[in-house]
């Protein structure tokens, strides 16, 4: 037995080995790529504003996306806070005007919905949005309103609503006259009351209004109003202020917004949230000291604590602007109103060019839209990659698609991991409806994706994309809207679970607070499990209060959250509560037991995940921010059925303490590697959970919600940057076994012969070429790099250097021919770490005179096949095998076909070559016979010679003009392209053809000889 010292001792060594390495796996983690996947569709936008001296510019902040900017009225947007801003929830943006390029920035939405991510303080630009700075007032959370001083950028007050799910001090109006550097709170009502809305005196700065609001977050419940806050007014830039009451509620008052207009600074009005029937816009006309209660219209206060937001038109006092459920517009000063149409509904924000009051920016659950006809038409929401979606699931196509429910959007939807056919209409043209609604989730049957099986707020659907419709089959068939939970026979969450059986594709689980089950999709449902939720009576209300019902389901507290089968053992089945419980069935159904782990009361389980590799393992993630801001992260693991569980995140263990775990998902193929999503991007573990590295890298700041590991990719689902894929993990997986190699190629995934492309759009979906992706590490920098390409013959097919890259191509579709070039395979690379090489399955090109682009690849496709890829790394020599294969889709051809064509592709190759060489033979001899005219009188004969050489040139090469007739080298390379641009065995024509050009070729080489 081993000495206490001793033990010690090698305690002390395995730690600081194990750091040396997770600090080299940091490093290697960032050779890493992600790509996004669409949709290319907005998601929720609440704080937009423009530039009054450029009309053109506009920025947005996205409730889960970060902030973007637009200098062509919303033709194009582009984000400008990745990679500053640590959040991606945005409640306001300030331009200062007299110099715009000064922007202040306060993070987190004023929209208090459950998913509501939190803010993390103010952040600041000098140059328009290039570079950020933090500004402070982090711990604020949820920041309502910035405004900047109209003479002093420097001085900058803002709204701090406060945390969104438990009291804290950093509430009230925060007070900057130093840009940022120090903040003063001047307005201070509670713990409990922050302030959703200040406004300046459009004339004199010094008088401020704002607007204190008791609001709340409960799992269970939305708190908005109560008898504290209301309106405020401060005469002396903040230093002291007075509550306004002459003609306002005198009932609970919730949220509140402020109007004020240029036009006429006396005029205020203030939208109110209030109980009594007193609700709706008040205005006045004496900055504040009386008001006049001018409209009840129910849109003014619909859902308060999302919406309440009103603007008046800058030119006109007595025009003003209603965001809400709908966007409306009054034009006798709040009176009466009337709808305009937006291309979303559910509004948010809005702001106007005083300069040109036709031209406006305006926020909506669907993103970001311009108008420059005073809302008569709109830019379009369709160029925003700010989806929020719940979670993603897969199907088993080729390529596979990607299923969700968006957040904002009137169904699931998918989209695919790769172009799967060719649409003049962009990317968006793939993103396709799967029926439910925005919640989700939608989830493909396998083996037939035709087939989704889609939630809506509880009600269960089977969509079917042939026809486009949607059969029904709710469990229990009742409305549950309006209802108080403890009253329902089935508590549904609006985003309840859908689980197909990894074991039988006809077995579908379903959950309210009850695990249902039907195998024979939703038409009879069987329930196979007792009440496996809490179920504390207190948490059991009607949400809303204490002022404004809210029951859509969103609250709807003790019902299962997560379920998941296991893939090794048929009836194992774990399912996680969103009020704490975790239970296991080891026989279908028939018996649960209560294996909750030993952590802090409630927490919504949002996540289960069986490990693919041990029955008696599982893994839980827990989120807790929505209890009293528990931002600590909670992931368990177990490996006893539930008996014991481990907590695999301490906060000091790599993933840090204020990152909430929305998922977690084990590596199917390596065991002990996991992934998680967090509040605030990815973290994966190589050991089981003992240490996690951030994993972010392209991928952006935004909370993960779920993930898959489905054919060595990482599939992700985001709240605001829509899906992302991590392409070929099997280098990745085995980062953990490099300590102590110097040279390592991963195993390749085979190769697959598709030819799925798709044009590039801004901020569109990234989507890579065809290729066989070979991922190599380097321990030491600088060293060279040889990559050799063999074939089953033994035949070096391609040989890559390092410092050499391939030579860019222009892959621009020909107007006359409608061909393209094929994608080079780029450079290979000799970093220090992991190196990824992406070989395009393509043989060397022919022949050029410009030696840097001789013999590259972009020559004809290589057939299908085993294949060595040889690497020699200076002077270390590894080697692995790997297959080229067709494209599953592929029904028309064979392996033979594929190989017919590449022997005939590579004979035209060769003949191209060949007449590419005696080209540049015939041009020497042109370019010498023009020296010697240039120096001697120019004879009958010489003229006569210059005239034969050049109607040898111009029957190889194609005359200059307009529509010339193409020759020999044209009509060669025609048919090159013809013959690879599919999967195809050549036809008789092609190969006719080829012997056509042969003997032009060799009548025109005669005609040369004789003239030499």
């Amino acid at each position: 037995m081993l000495s206490i010292k001793r033990q010690a001792l090698l305690f002390l060594l395995t730690i600081v080995s194990f750091s040396v390495v997770a600090q080299d796996i940091d490093e290697l983690l960032k050779a890493y790529e992600f790509r996004n996947v669409g949709p290319l569709r907005g998601g929720r936008v609440t704080a937009v504003m423009g530039v009054e001296s450029q009309p053109s510019v506009f920025y947005m902040g996205a409730t889960g996306g970060g902030v973007w900017k637009t200098s062509d009225y919303g033709i194009t947007w582009e984000n400008i806070s990745d990679g500053y801003f640590p959040t991606p929830s945005i409640g306001a943006i300030e331009v200062y005007q007299k110099n715009p390029d000064i922007i202040y920035v306060g993070t987190g939405s004023d929209g208090l919905r459950s998913n509501v991510i939190t803010g993390k303080g103010v952040f600041k630009s000098t140059d328009a949005g290039k570079t950020w700075s933090f500004a402070g007032l982090k711990e604020t959370g949820q920041i309502g309103a910035v405004e900047i001083h109209p003479n002093n950028p420097n001085t900058v007050y803002v709204a701090a609503i406060g945390q969104a799910f438990g009291k804290n001090e950093a509430r009230g109006v925060f007070k900057t006259t130093d840009g940022g550097k120090t903040w003063d709170k001047i307005f201070y009502h509670s713990d409990s009351v922050g302030v959703s809305d200040i406004e300046f005196a459009p004339d004199d700065p010094n008088t401020i209004y704002a607007g204190a609001w008791r609001g709340e977050r409960k799992p269970w419940t939305i708190i908005s109003g109560g008898t504290e806050g209301g309106v405020y007014k401060s005469t002396d830039a903040g230093k002291t202020w007075n509550k306004l009451t002459n003609g306002l509620p005198t009932a609970l008052v919730g949220k509140i917004d402020f109007a004020v207009s240029p036009a006429d600074p006396n005029v205020l009005y203030v939208n109110v949230e209030a109980s009594e029937g007193q609700g709706g816009l008040y205005r006045s006309d004496d900055r504040g000291a009386s008001f006049e209660f001018v409209s009840d219209n129910s849109n003014l206060t619909n859902r308060p604590f999302y919406y309440t937001n009103i603007y008046a038109n800058p030119k006109n006092a007595d025009v003003v602007f209603n965001s809400a459920l709908r966007f409306q517009k009054s034009t006798d000063g709040g009176k009466t109103w009337n709808r305009m149409g937006t291309p979303h509904g559910d509004n948010h924000d809005i702001w106007i060019n005083p300069n040109d009051t036709s031209i406006w920016v305006q926020a909506n659950d669907g993103g970001a839209n311009i108008t420059l006809n005073g809302g008569k038409s709109w830019s379009t929401q369709f160029n925003q990659p700010t989806a929020e979606l719940y979670q993603v699931e897969v199907d088993d196509q080729t390529p596979y698609w990607l299923y969700a429910g968006q957040q904002d959007n009137s169904s699931t939807i998918a989209v695919p991991s790769m172009p799967p056919s060719s649409v003049q209409a962009g990317p968006n043209a793939w993103f396709i409806n799967t029926g439910g609604c925005e919640t989700g989730p939608a989830v493909p049957k396998p083996g037939n994706p035709d087939i989704v099986y889609s939630n809506c707020k509880g009600r269960f659907g089977v969509f079917d994309k042939r026809s486009g419709q949607e059969l029904q089959y709710y469990v229990g068939a009742t409305n549950i809207y309006g209802h108080n939970p403890k009253d329902l026979k089935f508590r549904f969450q609006r985003v309840a679970p859908i689980h197909v059986s990894p074991h039988n594709p006809d077995v579908v689980y379903h959950t309210s607070q009850y695990v249902h089950k039907t195998t024979d999709d939703g038409k009879t449902w069987e329930i196979i499990s007792p009440d496996l939720t809490a179920f504390e009576s207190e948490k059991q209300i009607v949400p809303g209060g204490p002022i404004t019902r809210d029951v859509t389901g969103e609250e709807y507290y003790s019902t299962i959250y997560a379920i998941r089968e296991s893939p090794i053992k048929e009836g194992l089945i774990w399912v996680g509560a969103n009020d704490g419980p975790v239970h296991v069935t080891k026989d279908g159904g028939k018996t649960w037991e209560n294996v909750t782990p030993n952590m802090p009361k409630g927490g919504r389980v949002d996540a289960v995940e069986p490990s693919p590799h041990n029955p008696a393992k599982a893994y839980v993630s827990v989120l807790r921010y929505q209890l009293d801001n528990d931002y600590h992260p909670y992931i368990y693991k177990t490996e006893d059925y539930g008996k014991t569980w481990e907590l695999l995140t301490t906060g000091s263990n790599g993933l840090p303490e204020d990152h909430p775990t929305r998922v977690v998902r084990e590596d199917p193929k390596k065991e002990g590697v996991l992934y998680a999503g967090t509040e605030f991007g990815l973290f994966i573990s190589f050991n089981d959970g003992k240490q996690w590295h951030d994993f972010n890298n392209s991928l952006p700041i935004t909370p993960v919600t779920d993930i898959k590991i489905y054919r060595d990719d990482v599939v992700m689902s985001t709240m605001g940057r829509g899906f992302w894929i991590l392409d070929n993990i099997v280098s990745l997986r085995e980062l953990g076994s490099l300590s102590n190699q110097q040279v390592m190629l991963f195993d390749p995934l085979d190769g697959v012969r598709h030819r799925m492309r798709a044009g590039r759009e801004p901020n569109g979906p990234e989507y890579p070429s065809a290729a066989v992706t070979l991922d190599y590490y380097i321990a030491d920098k600088d060293k060279s790099v040889k990559l050799e390409i063999i074939n089953e013959e033994g035949h070096v097919v391609r040989t890559f250097v390092n410092g050499r890259p391939e030579p860019e191509v222009n892959t621009e579709r020909d107007m006359s021919t409608e061909f393209r070039n094929p994608p080079a395979s780029g450079g290979l690379s000799n970093k220090e770490g992991i190196n990824r090489f992406n070989w395009n399955m393509r043989h060397a090109g022919g022949w050029n005179a410009n030696p840097r682009r001789a013999y590259q690849g972009y020559g004809p496709m290589v057939s299908t096949g085993t294949f060595k890829a040889k690497l020699t790394v200076d002077g270390q020599v590894v080697e692995k095998d790997f297959n080229v294969v067709l494209d599953p889709r592929v029904t028309l051809v064979t392996d033979a076909d594929v190989a017919e064509q590449e022997a005939l592709a590579l004979e035209v190759r060769d003949f191209q070559s060949e007449v590419d060489m005696f080209i540049a033979k015939v041009q020497e001899a042109r370019k010498n016979l023009d020296n010697s005219l240039d120096k001697e009188r120019v004879s009958k004969r010489q003229q006569r010679q210059k005239e034969a050489l050049d109607k040898v040139y111009y029957q190889l090469v194609t005359p200059p003009g307009t529509y010339m007739q193409p020759m020999l080298s044209a009509q060669t390379g025609y048919l090159g392209s013809m013959i690879g641009r599919a999967d195809q065995k050549p036809g008789k024509d092609a190969y006719d053809r080829l012997e056509e050009l042969k003997e032009q070729f060799e009548a025109i080489k005669a005609e040369f000889e004789e003239l030499q």
